[in-house]
């Protein structure tokens, strides 16, 4: 995939823990620490385990990314800079203004205007706030489930940007209103069309930035299909010893996600994405 010549985000939040120099923190400076990251999220009681008992002039080393992770972070602002170059122009077609979400970079855990998370949930999309969170960790596990590649971590990034798309489209409030009044399958069969519908719009996404920015290379459609069949719920669930069981699913067979974000790479059109088609 091109694109390290493309330009950088300027939405991109970097919340990882553990990035910059080695620092002597004092008493004051201790408190202003924990005050900081307390404000950012932070486990608060497990930097004052880390700062010991002798808490005056202890030295806390702070580990700086590695070379892969930095290269994952650029990655990634690079990316949501191309999503911006895409949206914006099709909603400005649309007599619209696309409001920019912001990218937020965690590790291991982060607190949202929508709760607290782990990396274990993997990345996600917060309406209350308007942004996107992702735990560069991910990619292992993408990796480990069978997608790697560049255009596998651009589908997983700009599927979380199609859910903004969505909550801007005031397709979000209606699902989850529909959600309050239906019974918890029905709430997840509901969930699974918004998830379909997000991976139709992330190729719809794709297929303008191959068609603006000549941004795909050979293989990475291949790439592409293979993360969005890897994270199926079937899949996922056999894979953890699981019965299949459909009433669970919240985010689709593998087939489905293929499926629809395929329509999304051939058609470039939102409208072909119309997943909730069939409750009407």
């Amino acid at each position: 995939m091109r694109w390290k010549s493309g330009r950088r985000s300027g939405n991109i939040e970097d919340r990882r823990s553990g990035m910059g120099a080695p620092a002597k923190v004092g008493g004051i400076g201790l408190i202003l620490m924990l005050v900081v990251a307390w404000l950012m999220g932070a486990d608060t009681m497990q930097l004052l385990g880390m700062a010991g008992s002798n808490l005056v002039g202890t030295t806390m080393t702070v580990q700086q990314p590695t070379a892969e992770e930095q290269e994952d972070a650029e990655f990634v602002s690079a990316i949501v800079a191309q999503t911006e170059d895409v949206w914006g122009p099709m909603f400005q077609a649309a007599g619209q203004k696309y409001q920019e979400p912001r990218l937020v970079l965690f590790s291991e855990q982060i607190e949202s205007a929508c709760g607290y998370a782990s990396a274990a949930s993997g990345p996600f999309y917060c309406p209350a706030d308007q942004k996107v969170y992702i735990d560069l960790a991910f990619f292992h596990e993408l990796r480990r489930l069978g997608a790697p590649g560049d255009f596998a971590r651009a589908y997983v990034v700009g599927h979380e940007i199609a859910h903004h798309v969505q909550n801007q489209l005031g397709t979000s409030n209606k699902v989850s209103r529909l959600q309050s009044q239906v019974s918890e399958s029905d709430s997840n069969a509901l969930s699974v069309l918004l998830e379909l519908q997000a991976d139709c719009y992330a190729g719809t996404w794709a297929h303008h930035a191959q068609k603006n920015f000549n941004t795909l290379e050979a293989g990475d459609i291949e790439e592409g299909l293979q993360a969005a069949s890897s994270i199926g719920d079937d899949r996922l669930q056999k894979m953890s010893g699981r019965r299949v069981n459909p009433d669970a699913f919240t985010h689709g067979t593998s087939e489905q996600r293929v499926k629809w974000f395929k329509t999304g790479l051939q058609y470039g059109d939102i409208n072909r994405c119309d997943t909730f088609a069939s409750l009407r």
